[in-house]
This record gives structure tokens, C-alpha cells and sequence, in this order.
């Protein structure tokens, strides 16, 4: 009887680990959470790059302007 009891046990306990595994939409849902999240990551880092050029650009035309104002300041002495 003792026997019996540990099969049926063994038996429900191994049913129970296979059956509360995630499901095929389950995985389906999770890959297509993780490459939505790639590709936000991916688009906020373009943006960021593109931050960060704009910016160099705004402050080599300031420097240029400043370079340019110079030398007529100089030129007018």
C-alpha cells in the first residue's frame, strides 16, 4: 500500500511540474515584451546620439561666431 501511495504521489507531484510551465502564447508574449524593449532602448539611444551631435554642432557654430566677431573687432583697430 505504501508503494502504491509513493507511485500516486510521484505521479501527481511530477504532473504538477510539467502542467505549470508556461505556455507556447506564454513565450510568444515574453519574446515580444523583450524586443519591444530592445527596440525602445535601441530608438533611445539614436536619440541620445543624435542629442549629443546637434549639440556639438550648436557649440562649434557658437565658437565660430565668436572666432568671427574677434577677428572684425580685431580688423576694426
Amino acid at each position: 500500500m505504501k508503494k502504491v501511495f509513493s507511485v500516486i504521489a510521484i505521479a501527481a507531484v511530477s504532473a504538477a511540474f510539467v502542467s505549470c510551465g508556461p505556455s507556447a502564447a506564454d513565450l510568444e508574449a515574453a519574446a515580444k515584451k523583450t524586443a519591444d524593449s530592445l527596440a525602445t532602448v535601441d530608438s533611445i539611444a539614436k536619440a541620445t546620439a543624435q542629442a549629443i551631435a546637434d549639440s556639438t554642432a550648436a557649440a562649434t557654430a557658437a565658437a565660430d561666431t565668436v572666432k568671427a566677431v574677434e577677428a572684425t573687432t580685431e580688423a576694426k583697430k
